[in-house]
């Protein structure tokens, strides 16, 4: 599994844990849920500043979505 669906997979998994939804991360991050939902499939890559953005949001250390 190449990194971007790993990240994705974590993402996902951490949100879940936290009980948000796409669109309640979204708006803690000021994205929009879309983009939530293509970096939750792996279809989009993101900004290493996002990554950390990301992880401050859902509580864990940005090394643990990419691992």
């Amino acid at each position: 599994m190449d990194i971007t669906k790993r990240f994705a997979k974590r993402v996902k998994e951490a949100r879940l844990k936290k009980k948000l939804s796409q669109a309640d991360l979204a708006a803690k991050l000021g994205l929009h849920p879309t983009y939530i939902s293509q970096v939750e499939r792996g279809v989009r890559n993101m900004a290493l500043k996002n990554i950390e953005k990301v992880a401050r949001a859902l509580g864990v250390r940005p090394d643990k979505l990419l691992r």
